[in-house]
């Protein structure tokens, strides 16, 4: 008997008959013999509802609070796949994260799953029964209700997938798998057949959002296969595995982009040890993540002009932070929140000359200005000005033949 973790997301189940298509999905893999756990996100756009409520009473509503209300969605969904899969005649029961329990650590609305009781539902599952567990939550040791983070789903089915020991864990969307771009912008995207760790990880985190980064990241370190499949289509998925099980025959998998960063520049900044600490410590006490990262040292060696990028919504805040820490001497500051990134990603780059230079000259042939830049081995991340980002995108898929 094969065991297998099956991950229902919002769009998947954003209805009553998405639901109840869901199930038959199911009941399919249930009558094949296989053993089935069966993770569910909230219905789609209940968790944005949810936040609204908290947002109308106060903008500063209670963390805990806020947990116990966003993961309502969740448990409601579960309670109706397990409804709607006795309806149809596979035996189905939700479970709870208090009822298992799933252990969880860390701050509210952004804790981590680290352990969760197996014996309850594996005794359910050798007498044929679908457990349906809710996503996204777990309860701390002092039992208090705890969320993991939007798109937490995909971190509960993995987690499972690890603790439960399944055979395999099958997430199911709205897409029948990952694309070289967005589908919905790009429409001469390909779907890729098989993408390794390393590399979804990289897409997931640069706005590609058929899976969470961290789900990625856990099924890596923990060596977990996954199909990601569509709910709606019978097509073959996309495999997420280990390096070496992908055949690459690109040097580039696949193009991001993401339209939520600002850019910040400091001018004239005294270069001296320490200083870029001085700016960055605030800003991760904070909670602002930094992304870019540029320097630029004058002919003198006495100034620098330092430039970082941050996600728009915390812009203000790192500016205002800057702003008030009396550490930091500069003579001018600059912000530019109408700015994109755009990023190419794959593993045989390693392996391949030439792959900056052809991302370079196909931005500039375009007249498109490249105003940051950011590498890693497997990934080259550019900052554009916003109103470019679909021509860059387009340019940079033809130009490394993924159309």
């Amino acid at each position: 008997m094969t065991k297998k973790v099956l991950k229902f997301g919002g769009t998947s189940v954003g209805s009553i008959k998405r639901i109840v298509h869901a199930a038959k999905i199911i009941k399919k893999e249930h009558e094949n013999g296989n053993s089935i756990i069966v993770v569910v996100s909230a219905m789609a756009g209940t968790t944005n509802n949810l936040i609204e409520h908290s947002r109308s009473i106060s903008k500063k509503f209670n963390k805990r609070e806020l947990d116990v209300l966003l993961t309502s969605g969740e448990q409601v969904t579960s309670a109706l796949m397990a409804g709607a899969l006795n309806d149809i005649g596979v035996t189905a029961r939700s479970w709870m994260s208090w009822q298992i329990p799933i252990i969880t650590q860390g701050d509210h609305t952004n804790a981590r799953i680290i352990n969760m009781n197996v014996k309850k539902v594996n005794d359910y599952l050798s007498e044929g029964g679908v457990a349906v567990i809710p996503g996204f939550q777990g309860i701390s040791k002092s039992g208090d209700i705890t969320s993991i983070g939007r798109g937490g789903s995909d971190a509960t089915a993995v987690a499972i997938a690890k603790i439960f020991q399944t055979d395999s864990c099958e997430i199911y969307t709205d897409v029948d798998g990952v694309y070289s771009s967005d589908p919905n912008k790009i429409p001469l995207a390909k779907k890729i057949d098989k993408i390794s760790y390393e590399e979804m990880l990289e897409l997931s985190s640069l706005g590609a959002k058929v899976m969470q980064s961290s789900a990625v990241q856990s099924a890596m370190m923990n060596n977990i296969p996954i199909q990601v499949k569509s709910t709606f289509t019978e097509r073959k998925g996309t495999e997420i595995n280990s390096e070496e099980n992908i055949d690459y025959n690109k040097a580039v998998t696949g193009v991001a982009y993401s339209k939520d960063d600002a850019k910040i520049t400091l001018l004239g900044v005294s270069d001296q040890p320490g200083v870029a600490a001085d700016i960055f410590e605030p800003l991760s006490k904070n909670q602002i993540n930094v992304d870019m990262v540029i320097q630029n040292i004058s002919s003198d060696g006495k100034k620098t002009d330092l430039t970082f990028t941050t996600k728009r919504q915390d812009s203000s805040n790192a500016i205002s932070l800057i702003k008030s820490n009396k550490k930091i001497k500069y003579e001018k500051m600059h912000m530019n929140d109408k700015v994109s990134k755009i990023s190419i990603v794959g593993a045989g780059m390693v392996a391949t000359p030439g792959i900056t230079y052809k991302m370079f000259r196909s931005l500039a042939e375009e007249k498109i200005n490249i105003l940051a830049i950011s590498t890693s081995e497997i990934k080259i991340s550019v900052i554009i000005n916003e109103n470019l980002t679909i021509e860059a995108v387009k340019k940079l898929h033809r130009t490394f033949k993924l159309d």
